[in-house]
């Protein structure tokens, strides 16, 4: 009966769900560590099946179906608008004298790379072909811009002078000789600060892009939530840190997405073995506690080792860290996206008594653990992301040196004036009612923001 009661009081914590049925006392119970997220992915399924049982009125059903027909009425003049706006577009295409932003000068920059964009290219626009951009960001584009992509109706993205400060900085500390004496001061780790919308993802995804087209091996990482919410997590008994074998998978997947080629190439210089943890869902392996790495592997058997092998991707993660750290042979840099979230508490929670859990903090798990750190020689950079609604952070954070932060402003003045005659071009803005005073009281209500401008422009009468 206790054993029972137990049980029930502990399946109560959303944050773990699946135990071992071994323990046979509340005490073993707590001594178990391997949990399972369900945070993440509620399950709605009963919520949907009682709401779908309950008994509706006529007056309910009729105004319910009359809601549905507006939708859908609704949905299908945005589809025909759509369309006819796709057609236009082509046409558009034919005619140069579009291409024109504020004060006559040209919209868009004839660049046709991003390592060859110089301070004269900032404030336009840089065209992009959509199809290329994917195969080099393969572990997926930011949400900001693929909204931008999707609104504007072309894979274009306005060309900063924050991002061509940032991608000089990379270039000057692996080419000494661009330096000069009277210069900004080059700095090998950055923390990409700023106001909510103000386009911190989308300039951290055009440095992973440049420095890859520059042949570059880059470690990135466009989710950093999600190393510490969803998926399974155990305690490790040998460090103490918490373990998320789901993640690390993942994670391993997506670095050898783009850089396959190139890890063949990266021989492992730590041949130690790879201390083996708990699989997804699977528990450890019985006796075995490590695996050896052959002599003569290169980084591609490492993290394919990972991937195979669920017991052994933590291991390969935190591993393949210090295997970054040892290349020389080509510049390495590590990205990370919504960076800020590795400072706050993850939502995993560690059971304290039969009715109490503790929160887990971020620098507790892992991979975490692993890659937070900026005190070292290596070259990374981290973007904060005020989407995931951490909080705000103290100035100094710890493991990252005092003047590593940077804010990216939002939209200027100049940069807001041929942001909205690239939407005027993109026909997203009705020429009828586009003036400088329209579009300056947009700015002004938005303070600059991208992703209001977006919204409010289309609309301003």
């Amino acid at each position: 009966m206790l054993r029972f009661i137990s049980r029930a009081a502990l399946s109560k914590t959303q944050n773990y769900a699946v135990f071992d049925p071994r323990p046979s006392s509340s005490a073993s119970l707590l001594n178990h560590h391997c949990f399972y997220s369900s945070k993440a992915k509620p399950d709605n399924k009963k919520q949907e099946n009682n709401k779908a049982n309950k008994p509706k009125s006529k007056a309910s059903d009729s105004a319910s179906y009359a809601f549905q027909s507006d939708a859908a009425t609704s949905a299908t003049d945005e589809s025909e608008s759509a369309r006819v706006r796709v057609h236009l577009l082509a046409d558009d295409e034919r005619d140069p004298s579009l291409d024109v932003g504020p004060k006559n000068r040209p919209l868009f920059t004839r660049t046709s790379s991003l390592s060859s964009l110089t301070r004269r290219d900032a404030c336009n626009y840089f065209k992009f072909n959509e199809g290329e951009l994917k195969a080099a960001l393969p572990e997926g584009l930011p949400a900001g811009m693929v909204a931008e992509f999707r609104e504007s109706m072309r894979p274009a993205l306005l060309v900063r002078q924050g991002f061509l400060d940032i991608r000089d900085n990379f270039r000057r500390t692996v080419d000494p000789t661009l330096n000069s004496s009277n210069g900004p001061k080059v700095r090998k780790q950055i923390v990409l600060d700023g106001p909510v919308s103000c386009g911190k993802s989308i300039v951290l995804a055009m440095l992973v892009n440049w420095a890859r087209d520059e042949g570059w091996l880059v470690f990135y990482v466009p989710r950093g939530r999600e190393w510490t919410h969803g998926g399974y997590f155990y305690k490790n008994p040998e460090n103490g840190l918490w373990d998320t074998p789901l993640q690390a998978e993942n994670v391993l997947k997506d670095f050898l997405k783009y850089n396959e080629s190139r890890l063949r190439e990266l021989p492992c210089q730590i041949l130690d073995p790879i201390r083996l943890g708990e699989g997804a869902g699977v528990g450890p392996l019985k006796g075995v506690d490590s695996k050896e790495i052959p002599e003569g592997s290169s980084l591609y058997d490492l993290v394919q080792m990972g991937i195979m092998q669920t017991h052994a991707a933590i291991g390969v993660v935190v591993r393949l860290r210090k295997e970054l750290s040892l290349v020389k042979d080509i510049p390495v840099l590590i990205a990370i996206d919504q960076y800020n979230n590795w400072f706050t508490f993850s939502e995993y929670e560690e059971p304290v008594t039969i009715r109490s859990t503790r929160p887990v903090h971020a620098r507790e798990v892992a991979m975490v653990n692993a890659f937070r750190s900026m005190m070292h020689d290596d070259m990374m950079v981290g973007a904060f992301s005020h989407s995931t609604a951490v909080g705000k952070l103290r100035k100094d954070l710890p493991d990252v040196p005092e003047d590593a932060r940077i804010n990216l402003p939002r939209y200027s003045l100049d940069e807001a004036a041929t942001v909205s005659h690239y939407y005027l071009r993109q026909r997203l803005v009705n020429r009828e009612v586009f003036t400088e005073e329209n579009w300056k009281k947009v700015y002004y209500l938005s303070n600059g923001n991208g992703a209001e401008m977006r919204s409010l422009l289309p609309i301003m009468q």
